[in-house]
C-alpha cells in the first residue's frame, strides 16, 4: 500500500522564487497527496500566489496565513502538524524539485518499514537558477567517509559533531512528529528533528540529488560556506559566545531525550554523546585568552580525541590556536 505523502511548505516574502518551486511540485511524477502551506505574514503577495496556484493544482492545497509572525522554526512546526499524510516531505519556498523527488522518497519508505526518515543531496543554484557546479553535501563537508558511516548506523555520531540533514531535502514519518514537537524556537527545525529521529531508528541517505537548492544573498537559512574566504569568516564568528549557545541547544536536546527515553530506542546512547559534546564545548569556551595559556588545554583535548569526535579536527584546533 502506498503511503500518503504530504508536503509541508513555509512561505515568507518569497514571491520572487515561489512560482518555480510550486511548478516543480506540480510536475512531480509521483504527485503529493496534499500540499500544506503556512504563510508567515508575507507582505509581497506570496499567499496570493499560493491561492492562485491552488485553484489549478491537481492535488489538494491547504493555505494557512498565520495570525502573527512565528519565525521559520515554529512555522515549519505548524505546517507539519497540519499534514495528514503518513510521510511528510519538507519544502522551502525558493528551491526547485526534480520531477522524481517524491517518487524516490516514496521508494525508500516502501523498501523499509523501519525507516524513520530519508534525506538527499542537492545541486546548488544561484539566484538566477544557474548551477553553481557543486552540491549541497560538499558545502556542508558531508564527505564520502561520513556518508558511509551515516549509512552504516553511525548517524548520531555524525549529527552530534555537525548537522548534515538539510530540512528541504528531508522526509519523515508523521507518526513520529509528537516525539519532536514542540520544537524550541532557538533551534533550526531540521537539526532538532533529524537528531531526535536518529534516536528513533534508521535514516536513509540518498546520494542522488533530488532537487536544486538555491543559494543567494539575504536568504533566511542556507547551506554552509563554499569558498575558503567564507569558511574562514565563519570560523572567526564562532567563538565562545557561539559555543555557549550551542551548549544550550544540546542541553535542550538532552532534556527532550530524557523525557521521551522510553519511546526512543537509542535515547541513552544519544544522551551520552550529547554529554560528551557539551564537555568538549565547555572546554573550548573556557580556553584562556592568552595564546600561550591555551596551548596545553588544546593539546589535551586533541589527545583525547574531542576535536575529531565533536568538532572539525585540525580546523577547529587551528581556530582555537590562531583565530580565537
Amino acid at each position: 500500500m502506498n503511503p500518503g505523502i504530504s508536503v509541508a511548505m513555509c512561505t515568507f516574502n518569497g514571491r520572487r522564487f515561489l512560482g518555480l518551486q510550486l511548478e516543480s511540485i506540480a510536475a512531480q511524477e509521483r504527485p503529493p497527496d496534499e500540499l500544506v502551506v503556512c504563510d508567515d505574514r508575507s507582505s509581497d503577495g506570496s499567499a496570493e500566489m499560493v491561492s492562485a496556484f491552488a485553484r489549478r493544482a491537481k492535488f489538494p492545497i491547504r493555505l494557512v496565513i498565520n495570525d502573527e509572525n512565528l519565525g521559520s522554526t515554529k512555522n515549519f512546526e505548524k505546517a507539519i502538524s497540519l499534514c495528514q499524510g503518513s510521510i511528510v516531505a519538507l519544502a522551502d519556498q525558493d528551491d526547485v524539485w526534480y520531477r522524481y523527488k517524491l517518487e524516490r522518497i516514496e521508494k525508500a519508505f516502501l523498501h523499509s518499514s523501519s525507516l524513520v526518515a530519508a534525506f538527499s543531496d542537492a545541486d546548488l543554484i544561484d539566484e538566477n537558477s544557474g548551477l553553481l557546479g557543486t552540491r549541497l553535501w560538499n558545502s556542508i563537508l558531508f564527505d564520502l567517509k561520513e556518508q558511509g558511516r551515516f549509512a552504516n548506523g553511525h548517524a548520531l555520531n555524525i549529527l552530534v559533531r555537525h548537522p548534515v540533514v538539510t530540512g528541504a531535502t528531508m522526509a519523515f514519518r508523521k507518526e513520529l512528529f509528537d516525539l519532536v514537537a514542540p520544537i524550541p524556537p532557538e533551534h533550526v527545525h531540521d537539526c532538532w528533528i533529524s537528531f531526535l529521529l536518529a534516536a528513533c531508528g534508521p535514516i536513509e541517505i540518498i546520494s542522488q540529488p533530488l532537487m536544486q537548492y538555491r543559494q543567494y544573498e539575504g536568504q533566511q537559512l542556507g547551506p554552509g560556506p563554499v569558498t575558503l574566504r567564507e569558511r574562514t569568516a565563519q570560523a572567526r564568528s564562532r567563538g565562545a559566545e557561539f559555543h555557549s549557545a550551542e551548549i544550550g541547544r544540546f542541553q535542550q536536546l538532552r532534556e527532550r531525550l530524557e523525557r521521551r527515553r522510553s519511546e526512543l530506542p537509542h535515547a541513552e546512547f544519544a544522551k551520552k554523546e550529547i554529554e560528551r559534546k557539551i564537555c568538549h564545548l565547555e572546554r573550548r569556551v573556557r580556553l584562556p585568552r592568552a595564546r600561550v595559556g591555551r596551548i596545553p588545554n588544546i593539546l589535551r583535548e586533541a589527545i583525547n580525541g574531542g576535536y575529531w569526535r565533536y568538532s572539525s579536527g585540525w580546523k577547529s584546533i587551528a581556530k582555537d590556536l590562531v583565530i580565537r
